[in-house]
């Protein structure tokens, strides 16, 4: 895409030249008028009004090549280290950055009559004054929206408006993160620039120690990031039966966004927005978006995000570009079967036709490899393609507009699944780590665990080759596989795997280290599984304790711990002891992490659920009857945590003989699960078997 904007840009200087140079010519009328002796009065006059004209224009025009040919050397800037420095290798400042593409803006529309090579004006949102009296302080700030927002054209402004003077730290990936966290730390006044945040979240990304490092001391230091609102429901939403390692990671991508001060953007602007846009009204762009904005926001239409999805639509028809068509939705379930990553050529060929057989095969006449793929990387109106090669990545990958991966989440929900052809196709063309463990984790969530273990197993050994065997992030790919290897039922795999990943975390980090602490407490729920419950119950509370010690009586961890150690009290018979453990930690959890966070919503299920097995089947329907209540509000009703609590009530509710309604209860949740987690998930089979024991005792079938 650089390439791209750079041809581009070259084609603007050159037409710019050319018409220097033409008045340039026209500009000589004078001398011409002396050479061929011209004495009559009219055309002399003519040809000095004409002249004098023409200077002035001309001066304007070489003005104008001037300023397009400064922007072009100043925007001619290179990655070293991963990052975003100018020609001679110095980071640039703020101010330094003209075009705000170069951050992850999108491009704007062509317009002839619009000004040549310049962004849109910018309208002001909102959220402008919130966020520029943040930036005054050091910390994080996070601007959250669909794709298309205005996310990070409105962080662009602010740090230009507040922070022209700060150096800029922009690493391309999350490669590049360790480096440029090292930029900014030694920086006294800095910006941490993270467009599209998920690509440095996860392992070996972004963390709360790592922020803590870069806010911490003297200076000014800002990390800026931007992140689409599907991403963020995609991150933030843990797995129903997450085990410590699983929790843990999850909880340490969201401890990271929770470190920031969040302002969210909606896709179309408010009615004062609107108002504001009236004074930029002399920039045919914005006049022409406002026209549209009943229908879509002024950003979305400035970056053809509608124009974009038409032509995908379009090229479905018969004749016109069904293969890529084709081409483009590859790209996109790709893209949300966890390929973060530029996307190889090969891949998205070889998904591809699974898409154009649905859609009618050769009976759409579909055009040949090679124009399919010039129509889905031509740049549309001079702003965004389809699809963007991007320079360098393996297999001449290129990644997808977001705005389609977007409608796309939107339609069917973060976590909807793809088709297992593109699962298999993605993971035969994995390069890089980060690309296998997204897809490992996606596959994880939605229950396909065969495909997590390959996946994660092809990240273990990047890993190994890249880094080293024992490095702390090939251990986190190690022990994610075991983790998987436990749920598909290889206990002693996982098990074996456990132990040794366990053996080099004492041995490198000590037998008190967090992630020595995470190994433990995963053995220890496979000692449960495999029927050694009395040693389980010694190793949760020995991590426990020490949690307890280093970590505090209420940090995420120890209340981790806390909850399992309970849980396994439960299935050793110790109804009376786990209960008041849970409600314990339950109080605590209230009391830290308020009444609507997750891990409170958790362990207010896990009590009930208790109540149920002690009999308490009365306080148990109105524990979840009231945590359902909390759960449809801030949660919604699809969401995972939601539909376990609406199962636990449904088989209280079983419980308490009141058979007409426990059905009710469990259609309802197989309906849901089946629509959402897929026909073969864990638990839309334990919502199977539940419905089929209440026909069973109604009597039916």
């Amino acid at each position: 895409m650089k390439g791209l904007e750079m041809g581009y840009s070259r084609q603007r200087e050159h037409r710019v030249l050319i018409i220097v140079i033409t008045l340039a010519v026209l500009g000589a009328g004078s001398a011409v008028i002396a050479a061929f002796k011209i004495s009559s009065p009219w055309v002399i006059g003519g040809g000095v009004v004409m002249v004098a004209a023409v200077a002035a224009v001309s001066e304007l025009w070489r003005e104008r090549y001037r300023r397009i040919a400064a922007r072009r050397d100043e925007s001619m800037l290179k990655l070293e280290d991963g990052c975003l420095v100018l020609p001679d290798g110095r980071l640039p400042k703020v101010g330094q950055i003209d075009d705000p593409v170069r951050l992850g803006v999108h491009p704007a529309i062509f317009l002839s009559m619009a000004p040549d090579g310049d962004p849109p004006l910018y309208v002001p949102r909102d959220v402008d004054e919130q966020v520029r009296g943040q930036l005054a302080n050091t910390g994080f700030v996070l601007l959250v929206g669909d794709s298309t927002a205005g996310k990070s054209r409105t962080a662009y402004e602010a740090v230009r408006a507040t922070l022209p003077e700060h150096v800029l730290i922009a690493p391309h990936d999350r490669t590049a993160l360790p480096a440029a966290i090292e930029y900014t730390v030694r920086e006294s006044r800095a910006v941490l620039w993270l467009s599209d945040l998920e690509h440095y979240l996860g392992t070996g990304g972004l963390t709360r120690e790592r922020i803590a490092r870069i806010t911490a001391g003297k200076g000014h230091r800002v990390i800026v990031a931007t992140l689409r609102s599907a991403e963020q429901a995609r991150l933030t939403n843990p797995s129903e039966d997450a085990d410590d390692t699983t929790r843990s990671v999850g909880r340490q991508v969201r401890e990271t966004l929770e470190q920031a001060r969040t302002f969210r953007l909606e896709r179309l602007f408010t009615a004062g927005e609107l108002e504001g846009a009236v004074a930029c009204l002399q920039d045919p762009r914005i006049s022409s978006a406002v026209r549209q904005a009943a229908d879509f926001g002024i950003a979305e239409y400035l970056a053809s995000g509608p124009e974009l999805v038409r032509d995908v639509e379009d090229g479905w028809d018969v004749g016109v570009n069904p293969r890529g068509a084709a081409l483009v939705s590859a790209a996109i379930d790709c893209r949300r079967a966890g390929y973060t990553g530029p996307a190889p050529r090969a891949l998205i060929e070889e998904a591809h036709f699974a898409y154009l057989e649905a859609k009618g095969g050769e009976r759409l006449r579909p055009e040949s490899l090679q124009e399919a793929w010039a129509w889905a990387i031509r740049p549309r109106r001079a702003t965004t393609a389809l699809l963007s090669p991007v320079a360098n990545a393996p297999g001449a990958g290129v990644t997808v507009f977001d705005y389609l991966v977007d409608r796309r989440q939107k339609t069917e929900g973060p976590l909807a699944q793809v088709d297992e052809p593109v699962i298999l196709a993605a993971l035969a063309h994995i390069h890089r780590s980060e690309d296998a463990e997204q897809i490992a984790a996606t596959a994880e969530r939605q229950g396909r665990f065969r495909h997590a273990e390959t996946a994660y197993r092809i990240a273990w050994n990047l890993r190994q080759r890249e880094l080293s065997e024992e490095h702390p992030d090939t251990l986190i790919s190690w022990n994610n596989l075991a983790v998987v290897l436990r749920r598909l039922g290889r206990l002693e795999e996982a098990e074996a795997g456990f132990w040794d990943i366990l053996a080099i975390r004492r041995r490198i980090l000590g037998e008190e280290h967090p992630h020595t602490l995470t190994s433990r407490n995963d053995l220890a729920g496979v000692l449960k599984e495999v029927g050694r419950s009395i040693e389980s119950e010694a190793e949760h509370r020995a991590v426990l304790e020490v949690r307890r010690r280093v970590l505090g009586r209420e940090h995420p961890d120890t209340l981790i711990s806390w909850n399992d150690w309970a849980s396994v009290l439960k299935d050793l018979g110790r109804l009376e002891q786990a209960e008041v453990e849970h409600r314990a930690e339950l109080e605590v959890c209230r009391r830290v992490l308020g009444e609507e966070h997750l891990w409170t919503l958790f362990g207010r299920n896990n009590w009930a659920n208790v109540l149920r097995h002690l009999g308490r089947l009365e306080e148990a329907e109105a524990e979840f009857r009231d945590l359902l209540e909390v759960d449809h509000r801030v949660l919604g009703e699809e969401h995972p945590f939601t539909l376990i609590s609406r199962n636990n009530l449904a088989l209280v509710l079983g419980g308490m003989g009141r058979l007409e309604e426990a059905e009710v209860e469990h259609r309802a949740v197989l309906e849901l699960r089946r629509r959402i987690l897929g026909e073969e998930h864990p638990h839309t089979l334990t919502s199977i078997s539940n419905l089929a024991l209440v026909l069973r005792a109604q009597g039916g079938s």
